[in-house]
């Protein structure tokens, strides 16, 4: 019986632990998903320098570590990549 509990426990813990939570921010469309070990962040956010006035991307953060961005920055005659 404790052992059912104790893999309950852990089935549990597993969930909170990997379900997103989405956050629309007011830059101009960027939305994050956020769990506790890591976050999704599809970037549209605006630019009034840039062409399109927007800056599209995909930054993923994993245990608060950057693993992936592919977010451009640009400005009129200056294409610049973010690698924060």
């Amino acid at each position: 019986m404790k052992r059912r509990y104790v893999i309950l426990l852990i089935v549990i813990i597993l969930l909170l632990l990997l379900i997103p939570i989405p956050q629309h921010l007011k830059d101009g469309g960027t939305v994050e998903y956020k769990s506790l070990i890591y976050k999704i962040s599809i970037v549209h956010r605006l630019n009034e320098y840039s062409e399109t006035k927007y800056d599209d991307g995909v930054i993923v953060e994993i245990l608060g570590l950057q693993v992936y961005n592919n977010l451009v920055i640009s400005v009129p005659g200056i294409n610049v990549v973010n690698e924060i």
